[in-house]
């Protein structure tokens, strides 16, 4: 790439003339950035090209990731990892006068997911390449992504995500390569002269799909792969024509704008009719234009059909892209002219599915009505998918009315996308060896008792080349220093640090390192918010996506419980903690906004009382992001994954935590159940009801939280704080929903039956982290074992268990 920094420096100067006109000397940061994206996106170019023709000329297999989610954060210092040229760009730079890190900080945080889901799809984009495997991201280029969280008044306000305000360096926008979906309209059918019978779509709304292509540069790897990301541009002559036949030219733009707003924004607010649609629209513009996409690209190989599944894998992440299915039916059938079987067969040997998770409202269903409106041909082919499994159904259990119904793509006046997902699919794989057992054994089992031969489970993983080398480099350092380097490429080396366990060298520099990114942390919010903390307190770090089952309300009740016994008795002996909370609440749920509102009011009294404050601190850090994450976790000294058990698929936050030293505090739920069995009982603090016994309680009933209410007296006062006169309530009613819940609907959560369990499990944290190198040994145990969670690992099992592709290229 570049041979020493010298030859960067004058690469880079030459950059910053032709692109922008400016020198060295009158360079703004904002150039350096600008400049610096430039160089290092067309010295990637090279590798780019040649990864395509590479997969083109030996026609090989490739993998299209369908997700409406890519988390892939900054790419600058990701890159530069990859391309590993940080030493001399940094070097280089530095030189010229400007800091690596100050650029880094110049690139947005790009907009395109919100939490777990769209950083396990980048993870798995940068094994791919790193692997030196064939597979690629679709996804859609929103243009505001989720939004800006912001807190007035301890309230979360959402804010339009500008993060394409700044130009976005790495992208590479293909016109030539834009594809049409179609809306709407109604479908007439004929026969030809042969009798094959034919589908002709009328009067439908259209728009132009563009691709932006960003390049997934693989580590130490000459393979760059690419995500795709769709844009929507209104197809002007179509908007013209619908505005000339409704005589409407005075609602062109209006119109114009309706359609653009499909890849506006991430998870458009689907409280109300027209949330739904909207919704229902990105997913049907994502699936159209990346199978019309990986269509064109296997038709450039020149193969019959029948090749297909060969050459193709279509990955379904979530049920979100489920229309995959029926849309590759439709280009098949009505496009390329294939009989119902023959395009049926392609697509079940073609299309897998990865479910994550057992909650009913992430399991997609949409009416009838509205699927038969806005895609009237795709619902005909999903009915006739239905018909045609419900008869092959009926032939293997004659009679069986309930069970026929209960396998049924269309239901109650619903279209089920799991069902459809899992129908249309060879492979069915879980995230977490115990939710693939709660898939196969309760939420599909009649599913699995139907395919049980698709079911398979994949543990999820992260990319330690980002969550370590990246985020953490003293760490990183660490550990090539101690166990040698092999560890990079073959992360589940770190078992090799094992041996170290009871070196005090080893252990105090875990220690050392700890302490420094505690105090970077801190520095950082007391500039950037004006709170000062304590770098010797515990710091207890409880990020992710704010919602019911992943339970901030009960970490939260734990905090009011830990101020009242140190306002009961100031010189309680406990270890400092300070909580670090980041999470987003989805812009149509009130219950967890109102918890942000509580958490930010918590803060607001422990941080300005000078009773507790030294023993004491809350941060809720807004508009939690990528950045924000790597931040944070080469910092924490604890862990929450306290999910409500069952219902965390699997984590992955857990995961990124746990390679960066910090214990984990959590349910035996999701990952965190293997993490256990890796690290054993002393380096884990477990807690609280089992999967069972939590889906027993659900099937049965048997709970009552006004029980725990009435018989806990710790439960009761802290619940009680939420509406009676208190520091925290005042005696308003501002959280007066939060204290229903959890009172008088029966806690859906279980928050009030875990909390004594909870609590003592945070008293034993408390007591460990003062016996200094045993909780260092904890965390190193942490460390070793994290390798089993790398992405590498999960996607060299999806690669040979259920895409099968083989690496295509050696490293160097």
């Amino acid at each position: 790439m570049f041979s020493d920094k010298e030859e960067f420096k004058q690469a880079f100067s030459q950059k910053l003339e032709a692109k922008l006109g400016k020198t060295v000397e009158t360079a703004t940061e904002v150039d350096a950035y600008r400049a610096l994206g430039s160089l290092l996106r067309e010295r990637i170019g090279t590798k780019w090209l040649e990864t395509n023709q590479r997969y083109e000329q030996e026609k090989e297999k490739q993998v299209y990731y369908f997700s409406m989610e890519f988390l892939i954060g900054r790419l600058m210092g990701n890159n530069l990892l990859n391309m590993q040229i940080v030493d001399v760009v940094a070097e280089g730079l530095k030189d010229l006068g400007f800091d690596l890190g100050e650029l880094e900080e110049e690139e947005s945080d790009a907009g395109l997911g919100n939490g777990g889901l769209g950083r396990l799809a980048a993870c798995f984009l940068d094994s791919l390449a790193s692997l030196g495997l064939a597979g690629h991201g679709y996804g859609i280029r929103y243009k505001y992504g989720m939004f800006d969280q912001q807190f007035i008044d301890g309230n979360q306000v959402e804010f339009p995500d500008l993060w394409l305000s700044r130009e976005f360096v790495w992208e590479v926008r293909r016109p030539e390569e834009a594809v049409e979906v179609r809306f709407g309209g109604h479908v007439s059918s004929s026969k030809d002269e042969d009798g094959n019978l034919h589908f002709d779509h009328h009067d439908y709304e259209q728009v132009q799909a563009v691709p932006y292509d960003v390049p997934v540069v693989g580590y130490n790897s000459d393979t760059v792969n690419t995500l795709r990301l769709w844009s929507v541009e209104a197809n002007l002559d179509d908007t013209i024509k619908k505005a000339s036949r409704l005589n409407e030219f005075g609602n062109f733009l209006g119109h114009k704008r309706s359609l653009e707003a499909i890849s506006e924004f991430l998870y458009p607010d689907d409280s109300h009719e027209e949330g739904k649609q909207l919704r229902l629209k990105q997913e049907y513009f994502l699936v159209s234009a990346g199978v019309q996409s990986a269509v064109r690209a296997f038709e450039q190989l020149e193969l019959p059909w029948s090749a297909f599944p060969e050459k193709v894998a279509l990955h379904i992440n979530d049920t979100h892209p489920a229309m995959v299915i029926p849309e590759l039916m439709r280009v098949l059938m009505d496009e390329k002219q294939l009989g119902w079987k023959e395009a049926w067969d392609i697509i079940q040997a073609s299309v897998s599915y990865t479910n994550h998770t057992t909650l009913s409202e992430a399991l997609e269903s949409w009416p009838v009505d509205m699927v038969r409106q806005l895609l009237p041909r795709i619902f005909m082919i999903i009915e006739e998918i239905n018909e045609r499994f419900c008869q092959s159904l009926w032939e293997q259990y004659p009679g069986e009315f309930d069970r026929i119904a209960e396998l049924a793509i269309i239901a109650d006046g619903q279209v089920k996308m799991a069902h459809l997902s899992i129908v249309g699919s060879h492979s069915i794989n879980g995230v977490a060896r115990l939710h693939t057992e709660i898939l196969k054994k309760r939420e599909m089992k009649i599913f699995y008792n139907t395919f049980p031969e698709r079911f398979n489970n994949k543990t999820n993983g992260i990319t330690h080349r980002r969550w370590l080398m990246h985020a953490n480099k003293p760490l990183a350092g660490l550990l090539t220093e101690t166990i040698g380097e092999n560890w990079i490429n073959e992360p589940g080396r770190l078992t090799d640090l094992l041996a170290y366990q009871e070196d005090a060298g080893v252990l105090n520099s875990l220690d050392n390192i700890k302490q420094a990114n505690k105090e970077k942390l801190a520095s950082w919010v007391y500039d950037t918010k004006g709170i000062s903390l304590d770098p010797q307190s515990i710091f207890d770090v409880h990020i992710k996506r704010l919602h019911g089952y992943k339970r901030q309300l009960l970490n939260a009740l734990h905090i009011m419980h830990l101020y009242n016994k140190i306002k009961t008795d100031p010189s309680l002996e406990m270890a400092p903690r300070t909580f670090f909370f980041g999470a987003k609440a989805a812009q149509g749920y009130h219950y967890a906004k109102k918890i942000i509102k509580l958490i930010n009011t918590i803060a607001d009294v422990v941080n300005n009382d000078p009773v507790v404050s030294d023993k004491l601190k809350v941060v809720f850090l807004e508009n939690y992001s990528v950045s924000l994450a790597e931040r944070i976790i080469p910092a924490a000294n604890v862990s929450e994954q306290i999910s409500t058990a069952s219902k965390e698929a699997s984590g992955t936050g857990n995961m990124k935590l746990m390679m960066n030293g910090a214990l984990t505090l959590g349910t035996m739920d999701g990952a965190n159940v293997e993490i256990h069995e890796l690290v054993g009982d002393d380096n884990i603090y477990t807690f609280g009801l089992s999967s069972e016994e939590v889906l027993e309680f659900y099937r049965s009933g048997g709970y009552s939280s006004r029980q725990v209410y009435d018989t806990n007296e710790e439960v009761r006062l802290t619940v009680d704080q939420l509406i009676h006169y208190s520091p925290f309530s005042k005696g308003d009613t501002e959280f007066q929903e939060i204290y229903d819940s959890l009172v008088h609907h029966n806690d859906e959560f279980f928050v009030l039956k875990d909390f004594a369990a909870y609590a003592a499990a945070q008293q034993r944290v408390s007591f460990d982290y003062q016996q200094k190198q045993a909780w260092n040994r904890k965390s190193l145990i942490n460390i070793a074992h994290a390798g089993k969670f790398s992405s590498d690992r999960t996607i060299q099992e999806y690669a040979s268990d259920i895409w099968r592709i083989a690496p295509v290229n050696t490293l160097k």
